[in-house]
């Protein structure tokens, strides 16, 4: 769903995506650096925010300090991005490019993978701003699982990211190659050289930036 008088010139919503240790951070902050080497008002985001009240009750789940229903941090995660949505839209409409380490397709990547239905998993996710370009970091999770820090939060481990590459293959299969799921998809393969990851991004990003600043419109995420 598009919302109408939005065709003036704004910044990009681009997420990264992926396994754990698929280079997200690390490329965000390359990607960052890149735009604003080019004179782009640019900021760089990543979820959970830890910063907030519903931050910090995930990051001690993660940190395995707590313990909650499964379905209670699926709806955690999702208050996380919602607790910052009014935000978001202000920072793009204002003309920043906004670099995302994950979003909603974790969320639902990381719940199904712990068997929630999928559907069930994206209903809170709705009514979010949809990305104008989402890059998915590829990488085998057994390679992933042979970098360094591999391990140290609760969802470190190789058969359950096995299972969430499972569940991002699926969304990759639906919502991103839907018609209605207005987004650029791109696939970039992880286990390539930093730098040349770096470069896949930047053709790709460099593109999403200009359509957005002549006008593309805003739109909401799973809403049709």
């Amino acid at each position: 769903m598009e919302n109408k008088n939005s065709s003036e010139s704004r910044g990009a919503l681009i997420v990264l995506e992926g396994l754990d240790r698929s280079g997200k951070t690390s490329q965000s902050t390359r990607l960052h650096s890149f735009l604003d080497g080019l004179g782009y008002s640019v900021e760089s985001w990543r979820f959970p925010d830890r910063n907030t009240g519903v931050g910090q009750m995930i990051s001690s789940y993660l940190a395995n300090e707590s313990q909650l229903d499964d379905r209670a941090i699926h709806l955690l995660f999702s208050a996380n991005r919602w607790e910052k949505r009014s935000l978001m839209e202000t920072k793009l409409r204002s003309g920043t490019t906004l670099i995302v380490d994950r979003y909603s397709y974790s969320g639902v990547a990381f719940s199904s993978a712990k068997g929630l239905d999928i559907e069930w998993c994206k209903a809170p996710e709705m009514g979010l701003l949809a990305p104008d370009l989402v890059l998915y970091l590829d990488i085998p999770p057994e390679r992933a699982a042979e970098r360094g820090g591999y391990g140290g939060e609760r969802y470190e481990r190789l058969e359950f990211q096995r299972k969430v590459a499972k569940s991002y293959q699926i969304l990759r299969d639906s919502s991103w190659k839907s018609h209605l799921f207005l987004a650029v998809q791109q696939t970039i393969d992880a286990c390539c050289p930093v730098e040349d990851v770096e470069k896949q991004i930047r053709e790709v990003v460099s593109d999403c930036v200009v359509t957005c600043q002549k006008g593309k419109s805003i739109s909401q995420l799973w809403l049709h």
